[in-house]
């Protein structure tokens, strides 16, 4: 399914509806912030953030019943370190997030439950 586009203070940013909820994507919001080159960069510093990390596993627990809560820790045990440089496959694979994904392609991004997406920290 083609994702719907929205236009936010002249950006562009893709939503793509999974099952009964939107995801929002994080990369076009990054590219906002930053040049398009950099979006990536931008999304993997965010994810660094121990206050990030604090925030998704809050949401997890709360609406995944399936999130490994002791996988977090790990990440949130290295968060600010200079060499821990997490990915969101990552997170996701060792975690077994529902809030974020990475979807590959043309319509290509990291994308964020909308809880996640519109918290002012990306």
């Amino acid at each position: 399914m083609k994702n719907k586009i929205i236009e936010v203070q002249n950006v562009q940013i893709s939503i793509s509806k999974q099952e009964l909820d939107d995801y929002i994507c994080i990369t076009d919001i990054a590219k906002a912030k930053s040049d398009s080159v950099r979006a990536a960069d931008v999304v993997r510093n965010w994810l660094r953030n121990r206050g990030t990390l604090e925030y998704l596993s809050v949401w997890e627990q709360i609406y995944n019943p399936n999130f490994k809560v002791f996988e977090s820790e790990h990440f949130k045990k290295q968060a600010g370190l200079l060499i821990f440089t997490p990915s969101v496959s990552e997170w996701v694979n060792e975690t077994n997030a529902i809030g974020l994904y990475v979807k590959r392609g043309k319509y290509g991004g990291t994308y964020a439950h909308k809880d996640i997406a519109t918290i002012d920290h990306i």
